[in-house]
């Protein structure tokens, strides 16, 4: 089990079918975005070609003028990535349809900029990290170091590298948490 977004998912092993699974996960994921309201046309879930080799999964939507962007890579198969991806997006769009949240709510969970990959690049970089790294622990741990230390009621204490440290923080937060 892993925790998403205030979900708890379950996690399966993919060993066999791969590629057949990944099309299915992605037919899905079209199934669910069409129950509210996105056209099939302005979905984008680019598909492994190897579908068992280690890929992080991603899909893309528009929806009233809004970019609506998700990935994930922490499974080790591009195929469980993609699963996982498949299931938080088919829980948030149940709630949309039981009405637990309404569509504005649903976008402003998902909308991203163009630019999300650039400003994930530039957030590891601010704190000094791999710019392949996933765990969100290692992440939140240089973050409060760095705050204490850039907070401006400290001597060394700077508003702006503060105000960016909070940025690339909760960036770096919505991708993996």
């Amino acid at each position: 089990m892993i925790k998403l977004k205030g979900h708890e998912i379950g996690l399966i092993v993919v060993k066999d079918a791969s590629n057949r699974r990944a099309v299915q996960f992605r037919n899905n994921i079209i199934t669910t975005l069409r129950k509210i309201g996105v056209n099939e046309n302005d979905i984008d879930i680019p598909l492994e070609r190897m579908a068992i080799k280690k890929s992080k999964a991603s899909a893309t939507w528009w929806i009233s003028n809004h970019r609506m962007h998700y990935s994930h890579n922490m499974q080790n198969k591009y195929v469980e990535n993609l699963y996982v991806l498949s299931k938080v997006i088919e829980i948030e769009a149940n709630r949309v349809i039981s009405e637990e949240i309404t569509l504005s709510d649903f976008i402003s969970e998902f909308k991203e900029d163009s630019d999300v990959y650039d400003r994930r690049k530039e957030a590891r970089e601010f704190f000094d990290c791999d710019h392949d790294e996933t765990d969100f622990g290692i992440i939140d741990k240089k973050y409060k170091l760095m705050s204490k230390e850039l907070h401006p009621d400290m001597p060394t204490g700077d508003t702006e590298k503060f105000k960016q440290l909070n940025i690339a923080h909760k960036i770096l937060k919505r991708e993996l948490t």
